[in-house]
């Protein structure tokens, strides 16, 4: 048999091809799936870097065996000799290891990994060599085999260096996936303090927890990889019991430092989980004040409930920086959720994210980070609170997110001192403006602000707050104005026609309106057993309807339209409002619902990841500027009289008649 030659590797490089050679021979001779593949070649360097610790020497197939394999012959010894290192392995990991795992691989695959591993030692290599190599390995397949391990590195190096980790400090990661979090918590860190014990830190500040057995391995072997030691990372479900948890951690305190992107959407339904969280309750609402009842949810958003646990993670006093689907943010049902962030933490800071950052992950939800320091206590009320938005990511938002660079008034990419492309993203000045607020500055650039903690109320969306909408309010206070809800009816009741399933009707969609006339210009008619749900509205002539869901609410193309006597009696979709009984002039105000002033306010009350949608309590809220009396009534006779001339153009056409012999 063979010795260790123990080579230690010096360029991440030499270590990086012998695992893209080791995967590619696994994923093209096993008939394993990418993820598969992925996991069994985890499994291995487990056991290597077992042997290794332990001086065993077993992680070994000499040149006979190898020959013998390579022949098609069955090696009894060097199979039963991985499979009993393997056993120990598995003892030695049984945290995010089952009893009854395997090592999957056929005997030439093993063989040829366990070959061209055998002569390096990855203990002896040096820290950059071995982690770097493995974290471009993973970047390669990881993405390939389950994009949910996957958050973006440039938001993950954003959180971390907006919370700014420290060597002394306790960091967990409750939804830690492969460790991205962890891992760039260490590198601020470690860039940070050139003298850094790295072994110690790993050892006694990083922790991590994730419920899938396959994806704890990752992140273990990354810290593995990067320190030689003890490595806190849990295969465990985080909702479970909160002592325990932090019993099994040995960290009775809790920590410093929570970073997290937690699963999104995922419903918790355990009536068991549920109850020991507040926010697994219901709550109620007296004069805008919510209080939490004895009714437990039926199921809750997985996000929401990691929001509460991570708060008691923390120390008190203690940061943490979350991913949010902007529905938390947002949504007039989760009014509840932001009032009890608000007693139980300080909002450090609250920072937009594009449509497009997760596309190259697997999915479209708009999110936003959340930042925050617990303070039960909730003594401090006077504070500023930072607001940044990301508008370029650095990547483009397709399947591969292809890396966009800086480039200059010719087109040719900008390159920094070391000759690299420079990344075209505003991160880096986000950071810098969210620095100087730390240091008490006034922020007010185009995508970065601050307000203070009495002005935020229900809502913590970055569009609401934007100093252009506030700026908007501020100058309708110098005008006369009027609440919509105030002026007219908005119809929310279903029409009676849809009860007979075999009446015919005519049906308006959200497309069926031209933006630009203020018509409706097209309708389907149909029975009502053959509508969709969405059916809802009977409209009559002279009401106004405009839309309040899709991705037009709130711009040019935003749908509104006055129904006139050949459309009355129709069923409207309930994408849209409908307005009617009029204490101010009509077309008056459907001039008004295509002005900028209207259009902004509806854009700034939408909310929802996936469809963007206006409550109908923000509706009804959308102030209306009364000019004076002349001016209505000057916008009012022009709006008339272009109907007018528009219904003779209608009229002129259709009065042209051709024969034909």
């Amino acid at each position: 048999m063979n010795s260790l030659f123990d080579i230690e590797l010096s360029k991440e490089d030499n270590l990086l091809k012998r695992f893209e050679e080791i995967h590619d021979y696994i994923y093209a001779n096993d008939g394993l799936s990418p993820q598969q593949t992925l996991e069994e070649f985890v499994k291995i360097l487990f056991i290597k870097i077992f042997d290794e610790n332990e001086k065993l020497k077993q992680f070994s197939v000499s040149s006979e065996e190898w020959n013998d394999i390579k022949s098609g012959k069955s090696v009894s010894s060097f199979y039963d000799r991985i499979t009993a290192l393997f056993d120990k392995t598995q003892k030695e990991y049984k945290d995010i290891f089952d009893t009854d795992d395997r090592i999957k691989l056929s005997q030439n695959a093993l063989g040829f990994t366990v070959n061209k591993l055998q002569g390096i030692s990855l203990l002896g290599s040096s820290q950059d060599a071995k982690g770097l190599a493995f974290q471009k390995f993973l970047s390669h397949h990881e993405k390939d085999g389950r994009g949910q391990f996957f958050t973006p590195e440039p938001v993950i190096d954003f959180c971390v260096s907006m919370m700014q980790p420290k060597p002394n400090e306790t960091i967990i990661d409750p939804a830690c996936g492969s460790g991205g979090f962890l891992m760039s918590a260490l590198k601020y860190i470690q860039d940070n303090n050139p003298k850094l014990d790295t072994s110690k830190v790993v050892s006694q500040n990083i922790f991590g927890l994730d419920i899938n057995r396959s994806i704890a391995r990752i992140a273990k072997m990354k810290l593995l990889l990067e320190a030689n030691g003890k490595t806190n990372i849990l295969c465990t479900n985080s909702l479970e019991d909160l002592d325990s948890i932090k019993l099994s951690l040995g960290q009775k305190n809790g920590f410093d430092l929570v970073l997290t992107n937690p699963p999104f959407g995922a419903k918790i339904t355990q009536s068991s989980v549920l109850s020991k969280f507040d926010l697994g309750h219901k709550w109620g609402n007296k004069s805008n004040e919510f209080y939490q009842t004895k009714t437990v949810y039926a199921n809750q958003n997985a996000e929401i409930l990691f929001i509460e646990r991570c708060l008691q993670l923390l120390k008190e006093g203690g940061r943490m920086a979350i991913v949010l689907p902007n529905g938390n943010f947002e949504n007039p049902s989760l009014d509840y959720l932001r009032y009890y962030i608000k007693q139980k933490a300080k909002v450090l800071a609250i920072v937009n994210l594009p449509q497009e950052t997760f596309i190259p992950f697997g999915t479209g939800v708009k999110t936003s980070l959340l930042f925050l320091e617990k303070d039960t206590k909730n003594e401090e009320k006077h504070y500023p609170i930072f607001f940044g938005r990301i508008t370029k990511l650095g990547y483009q938002g397709n399947k591969n997110g292809t890396p966009i660079y800086q480039k200059d008034k010719y087109g040719q990419i900008i390159k920094d001192e070391n000759k690299q492309p420079i990344l075209d993203e505003d991160f880096s000045a986000t950071i810098e403006n969210y620095k100087a607020f730390l240091k008490g500055k006034k922020i007010e650039t185009q995508n970065s602000f601050s307000i203070q903690f009495n002005e935020l109320n229900g809502r913590f969306d970055y569009d609401f707050y934007s100093p252009e909408n506030r700026k908007l309010f501020s100058n309708l206070t110098n005008f006369k104005t009027v609440r919509l809800g105030d002026i007219c009816e908005i119809v929310k009741t279903k029409s009676r026609k849809l009860k007979d399933p075999n009446l015919i009707v005519e049906y308006v969609e959200l497309s069926d309106i031209n933006t630009h006339s203020y018509e409706i210009i097209n309708s389907t008619t149909s029975q009502v057993h053959e509508l969709p749900s969405r059916a809802s509205y009977e409209i009559e002539q002279g009401d106004i309807i405009t839309a309040i869901a899709g991705n037009s609410v709130g711009t040019r193309k935003h749908a509104t339209a006055l129904v006139t006597e050949d459309l009355a009696g129709s069923i409207c979709t309930n994408g849209f409002r409908v307005f009617r009984n009029f204490k101010i002039d009509s077309y008056y105000l459907l001039y008004y619902l295509k002005s900028e002033m209207f259009l902004k306010q509806m854009f700034m009350y939408r909310t929802g990841a996936a469809i963007p949608n206006v409550s109908d309590t923000d509706l009804a809220n959308i102030i209306i500027h009364l000019p004076e009396q002349k001016t209505i009534d000057d916008i009012s006779n022009k709006m008339k009289k272009a109907f007018e001339l528009r219904q003779a153009s209608k009229q002129q056409i259709e009065s042209i008649e051709l024969e034909f012999a």
